[in-house]
């Protein structure tokens, strides 16, 4: 059985809504569509204050998730140490930091020619 498609804006606001119920921090999507040789369509990536607050977030978005559209991510890797946790959806990949990891290897700097879109904390 061929597996269900999810629409990328559905899976991105379900996405977010899943960082946001747990306060994670620094909400940036960066829109990689028109890079050439992009691995997906977007990155989100956000941070979280310490691993315990990084692994509620990364369980927020697969509990999101899974609960509104009955998808789970392909690959998820980092959740031993919850400094870095990467979740892939295929179109969409969610890094979750730590502050000071984030800070350290400023992903959206690498993929300067994306289209960055910040989310406003709602809290």
């Amino acid at each position: 059985m061929a597996k269900k498609t999810v629409n990328n804006d559905v899976l991105l606001a379900n996405i977010i809504k899943g960082i946001e119920e747990v306060k994670g921090n620094d909400i940036n999507i960066l829109d990689l569509r028109e890079i050439d040789a992009a691995v997906c369509d977007y990155f989100i990536i956000c941070n979280g204050n310490s691993n315990t607050q990084v692994n509620a977030i990364v369980g927020s978005i697969q509990k999101t998730v899974s609960k509104e559209l009955k998808d789970k991510p392909w690959h998820v890797e980092g959740t031993d140490n919850a400094e870095w946790v990467l979740i892939d959806y295929v179109h969409i990949v969610v890094h979750v930091f730590q502050k000071h990891i984030r800070e350290y290897y400023n992903i959206e700097s690498l993929w300067g020619d994306a289209k960055i879109t910040t989310i406003e904390n709602k809290y």
